[in-house]
């Protein structure tokens, strides 16, 4: 073992020896040798132009070419470092005999991408698909991190199905403003709001501004980002303790050097996400969400992730987890202290992984060659405050609850872990908004008639509606309200909310208004009733009057006539299956061969 270890929640390159599977290929079976190795023409284009770019045939003949699909850009301060992070996987590739090549994707960057990233999540999902079926390659190494690059890189790779590994960007370092530790999101909204109710001075806001991401790297609260490579490696994606190394820590590097070793074995294995990703294994994913305190998009990527590795996993799986695996991952913003940094030092997702090892099928098969429990056996937890015991947890329950009802006949989420508990059962009459402009400016109107017990709703704002189902769901406290010492109430939509994001809000809502579903036929004044416990909500509005109501509905005009936003509307699924393209499921028809050459 060398003698300078990595940080605790990670194990040393030599502790993951090679697992050779039943037969190990042979260097004529590689994919690449369709392209390098018969004697005709075409080969020799591929060759020569490969020589052209410097290479000698020694540097790919009979090795493994290994793709690394990298995500970085200018405008993705998550990617930053993946410009150099490309080169130690690069160097752990020639390492171990593989031929590395970057293949560039696009970025979606969550910080700047509009109107959001979900529009692009699919987009990437397809170029990862495909540049990986059009090139010749034989496995890849996946470099994301920012919200939607892990399931959208997961989600190509899965439907192309060779040999894969994925590396995570990695959460920031804390942030710091005067003193006090902030929390990506968290704090944004938090300073926000105490702005706008004149409890600090805007040099103040701009001191948080400068203060609240200081390192590059994804959101250091247990925001999306760090859901869902946590997901990630509880599905079997990610050497064991890469889903929360910071990423300005060193052990970072040296995990993307240990990704290109591993994934030269995992070619000759023939190691694919099909063997991988099974039912068992998402199963083992909802468990670490719910336990981390994850985002709520965990419930959409999740779902298109599994039914792209054919496995048909449900809101009633989550719900089913949700009843029986409590919160430990004491992290804002379900937790109320501490961030990435301190849950990676206090054992990081194998010392969490091993406290709920009761909930997790400890047979699923990894990256690694070997089970999640031999990769979690061991592991410790250096601070029980940063991660509980399942006997001290911070909430009972899971992080997310799923609710039903004449609101949301096809289900809808709400994250009580990280709400004013008192908002757990709750009627009151709602205020509805047709728009996010007509939303942002009542809520800066102080004669408004918001109440304590007023369910603000923002709909048109789904997968359709958004269009793209953007991040508004946490809607804006009223200023009226939080000039009266109230920082949450009920809130409703059919959009998503950031996994920084807090507060008592409904979110998902599906079908979505934009189409039709309920939500459409809710009018202000009507009372809407949320019982989590009973995960129920509904309007109380007599089926009569719904129906005359809908009878008086019409459709909104529609978004987009022409380009990719056409094509979006046109096959985008809804929230309750995963916002995935009709077109890209795996039923949806044969599988696509591989490209002919000639």
């Amino acid at each position: 073992m060398p003698q300078d270890p990595l940080p605790p929640d990670a194990l040393e390159p030599g502790d993951i020896p090679a697992q050779p599977l039943a037969k190990r290929k042979q260097p004529g079976e590689l994919r690449s040798t369709r392209w390098f190795g018969p004697a005709d023409l075409r080969s020799f284009g591929h060759r020569s132009r490969a020589m052209q770019m410097g290479y000698s045939p020694e540097e790919w003949t009979g090795k493994p070419v290994i793709a690394i699909v990298n995500t970085w850009s200018d405008l993705n301060p998550c990617h930053v470092h993946f410009k150099q992070r490309v080169e130690d996987v690069k160097r752990g590739i020639l390492m171990a005999g593989g031929f590395p090549v970057e293949l560039p994707a696009i970025s979606v960057s969550e910080s700047f991408v509009k109107p959001t990233t979900m529009m692009y999540r699919n987009f990437l999902a397809m170029e990862c698909e495909e540049l990986l079926r059009s090139h010749p390659v034989d496995g890849a190494v996946l470099m994301g991190g920012c919200d939607k690059t892990t399931p959208g890189l997961l989600l190509g790779a899965t439907s192309m199905d060779i040999p894969c590994i994925f590396l995570p960007a990695g959460p920031m370092l804390r942030g710091n403003w005067q003193g006090k530790v902030l929390g990506s999101g968290s704090d944004s909204w938090k300073y926000w709001d105490e702005l706008r109710a004149g409890k600090i001075t805007d040099q103040d806001w701009l001191g948080v501004e400068g203060g609240i991401a200081r390192s590059y790297g994804t959101c250091m609260t247990m925001g999306t980002a760090s859901t869902m490579t946590a997901i990630a490696e509880s599905v079997g994606m990610v050497l064991p303790g890469g889903s929360s190394i910071p990423a300005a820590d060193a052990g970072h590097i040296r995990l993307a050097s240990e990704s290109g070793r591993r994934i030269v074995d995992m070619v000759w294995e023939d190691l694919t996400p099909q063997k991988i990703q099974t039912r068992e294994a998402f199963e083992n994913a909802i468990a670490v969400a719910m336990a981390m305190g994850c985002s709520t998009n965990a419930i959409i990527h999740l779902i298109a992730m599994a039914r792209r590795a054919g496995q048909d996993i449900g809101l009633e799986d989550f719900e089913r987890f949700s009843r029986r695996v409590p919160v430990i991952g004491n992290v804002r913003p379900s937790g109320n202290t501490y961030l990435m940094e301190d849950f990676f030092y206090a054992g990081g997702i194998r010392g969490l992984m091993n406290r709920i090892r009761e909930h997790l099928h400890l047979d699923c098969l990894t990256v690694t060659g070997r089970t999640l429990g031999e990769n979690i056996e061991g592991a410790k937890v250096f601070n029980d405050d940063v991660i509980r015991t399942t006997a001290d947890p911070i909430y009972g329950q899971g992080s997310l609850a799923v609710l039903k009802g004449n609101l949301a006949p096809d289900g809808c989420v709400i994250k009580p872990a990280a709400m004013d508990q008192r908002f757990l059962k709750h009627s009151g009459p709602a205020v509805v908004f047709d728009d996010y402009p007509s939303m942002k400016k009542a809520v800066d109107d102080e004669e408004y008639p918001f109440t304590p017990d007023t369910v603000m709703v923002l709909r048109n704002a789904g997968p359709q509606g958004g269009p793209g189902m953007p991040e508004w769901g946490m809607l804006p406290m009223p200023k009226k309200l939080l000039k009266m010492g109230l920082r949450d109430m009920m809130r409703m939509s059919d959009a998503r909310m950031s996994g920084t994001s807090y507060g008592a809000c409904v979110l998902h809502v599906a079908p979505e208004s934009y189409i039709g579903g309920p939500l459409a036929l809710l009018r202000t004044g009507d009372i809407v009733t949320v019982d989590v416990e009973a995960r129920s909500i509904r309007m109380e509005v007599s089926d009569e009057e719904l129906a005359r109501r809908r009878a008086e509905w019409k459709a909104p005009e529609k978004r987009f006539e022409r380009g990719y936003g056409w094509v979006f509307t046109q096959h985008i699924q809804q929230a309750n299956e995963g916002c995935d393209f009709d077109f890209l499921r795996t039923d949806f028809g044969a599988p696509v061969s591989e490209p002919v050459i000639y």
